[in-house]
């Protein structure tokens, strides 16, 4: 695992968590599945802004979960859509959704699958784009073996995106995330058992095992650059998308941010990293 340490049963303990929460997820208020049928779109502002038009173009989003944002490119305009998860349960409620709204596997398609496993597993050898973020990368003991397979499945010329949770708050006391409390530069596996799911705090659970890991913002940009991609920016955001500290403020736009009164610190960063025509 290049560094890091965790539990040999990891993945397992993992896919059976989000086999459990993907259930739990498409029936919460927090994904609202209903308001997505209307709108078919979900995308944060600043992602629609970096990523630009996808018109006419081929995008794969790795670790999909249950494929909203998947589907809100292909709203969007993207020519074909891949989603990637290794969870069957989402997969299949990604299927569903997608036949729904009217989109057949030409359009958007869904693969469950290891991440490790997406260059063997996706129906095409490369992407104009490859999407990926939001509460994936923590999953992955390997930075280095992620970024080589991200960069193989993208074409030349075309990009990878990554919009993530910043690693700061790792580090940062749960209740007002103004203490340090943790190691950022741990290698260690962060083994929980919390019952019930960011969606719904207070859901009933039974595979509460998790397994994650934090990934310093330098071995995020080294793994890419390694893979042979060329990093083309490094944004940090000022906000997120749930309530990761207790003193977190919900604004009018649906991200919360830290009060007013408050310094600001980095809550979400994303990249853009190119893979160079030849």
């Amino acid at each position: 695992m290049r560094g890091h340490t965790g539990p040999d049963d990891w993945r397992e303990a993992n896919r059976a968590r989000w086999d459990e929460r993907g259930v739990i997820h498409t029936a919460s208020d927090y994904y609202d599945q209903e308001r997505f049928r209307r709108v078919r779109d979900v995308l944060r502002d600043f992602e629609i802004a970096e990523v630009g038009d996808v018109t006419g173009r081929t995008l794969l989003h790795l670790q999909c979960h249950f494929g909203q944002d998947t589907l809100s490119w292909a709203h969007r305009g993207a020519a074909h859509v891949v989603g990637l998860d290794f969870s069957e349960p989402a997969v299949e409620a990604a299927r569903d959704l997608a036949a729904e709204l009217g989109y057949g596997p030409e359009r958007a398609s869904f693969v469950a699958a290891d991440v490790y496993d997406a260059a063997e597993a996706v129906p095409d050898s490369s992407y104009d784009i490859v999407y990926t973020g939001i509460g994936a990368l923590n999953r992955l003991p390997d930075l280095v073996r992620w970024a080589e397979t991200a960069a193989s499945l993208i074409a030349p010329g075309g990009f990878l995106y990554l919009a993530e949770f910043h690693p700061l708050c790792d580090v940062l006391d749960d209740e007002t995330g103004s203490r340090i409390t943790h190691d950022y530069f741990s290698r260690d596996a962060w083994v929980d058992e919390a019952p019930g799911t960011y969606a719904d705090f207070d859901a009933p659970t039974v595979d509460n095992r998790s397994v994650e890991w934090q990934h310093p913002l330098g071995d995020v940009v080294s793994a890419l650059a390694g893979a042979g991609l060329r990093i083309d920016f490094l944004h940090e955001h000022d906000l997120t998308m749930f309530q990761r500290f207790g003193s977190l403020r919900r604004g009018d736009d649906g991200c919360y941010r830290v009060p007013d009164d408050r310094p600001r610190i980095p809550l979400m960063y994303s990249l853009k990293a190119t893979r160079l025509a030849r």
